[in-house]
């Protein structure tokens, strides 16, 4: 079997996650949504039926690859043999976009089974900018980097975050993953002045939005937003999409629905939503935001 030709994506595609559960609907169905986003360590090591399943997607869908396992933040380069999977996923595949977390996982041989924030000083900006190029260098491509869902204030910070993660394409040359989700999650929980933040990122270097569901946990105090993308994008996170999906006008967008996975048809309505007020906001005045010289 042939390897499939790297997919573009048309500008301002909405894509859905990957679910086994979907996979033979959305082979029989004509492309119902623009792309397909999969978590690279769930098919490192994919062989026989479900390895050509997903190389028949590959063949009628952009994909995007998604990785959770890089532990790019961490003080240690990434794992050689970790990467060496994803560089082998990524050849086989050729998906439009491949995205990593703003986040450690990893430390002296232990792997733990969490996005970990990254404090936001110089030696960690020293680190994830090598780990970043170790990456795109073994890769051939670039790489997007995900905004990280906070809960707590890391005392060492010496950087803002905004201020960091355009560093960090500075020095680097990836690219950005926007969670519109997560900066909203991390503005509530950390007192965040969210337009503030988000004013301050390097647009240009937007190559993705992220738009997902979450939880308020009221049972600590003060209450937290959760990251679980267990239900439909908030109004919260759509009225941020339709203010700031201009900025990045041409950027892709993932609808994230991991926990509680809804029928193929209900997530394509969210998809189909997520179209329309991209649609509406291009007709709206662009935010004013800050880009850097």
């Amino acid at each position: 079997m042939s390897l499939p030709l790297s997919r573009s994506l048309s500008p301002g595609a909405v894509g859905i996650g990957l679910k086994p559960q979907h996979v033979e609907a959305l082979l029989a169905a004509p492309r119902p949504a623009d792309f397909l986003e999969l978590h690279a360590e769930n098919h490192m090591s994919a062989g026989g039926p479900e390895r050509e399943r997903l190389h028949a997607l590959a063949e009628r869908y952009p994909l995007s690859v998604h990785g959770v396992g890089l532990s790019l933040g961490g003080a240690e380069r990434p794992d050689a043999a970790h990467l060496k999977r994803l560089a082998g996923l990524v050849h086989r595949l050729q998906p439009a976009l491949v995205s990593e977390h703003l986040a450690w996982s990893r430390l002296d041989g232990d792997c733990y089974n969490d996005l970990l924030p990254v404090p936001l000083t110089e030696e960690s900006l020293t680190l994830l900018a090598r780990n970043i190029d170790i990456v795109q260098q073994a890769l051939g491509r670039r790489l997007l980097i995900e905004n990280p869902s906070l809960y707590v204030t890391i005392p060492i910070n010496t950087l803002d975050e905004a201020d960091f993660l355009t560093e960090l394409v500075a020095r680097t040359g990836c690219g950005l993953l926007l969670d519109l989700n997560n900066a909203y999650i991390s503005a509530f929980n950390l007192h965040r002045d969210l337009d503030a933040y988000l004013a301050a990122l390097p647009w240009q270097a937007v190559g993705e939005m992220h738009l997902a569901g979450h939880s308020l946990d009221t049972a600590v105090d003060p209450p937290l937003r959760i990251d679980d993308h267990g239900g439909p994008v908030t109004e919260s996170v759509w009225s941020l999409y339709h203010r700031w999906a201009p900025a990045a006008a041409e950027a892709p967008t993932l609808i994230e629905w991991d926990a509680k996975v809804p029928t193929l048809e209900r997530w394509l309505e969210e998809a189909k939503r997520a179209r329309a007020r991209r649609a509406e906001a291009l007709t709206a005045t662009a935010p004013t935001r800050r880009m850097p010289a």
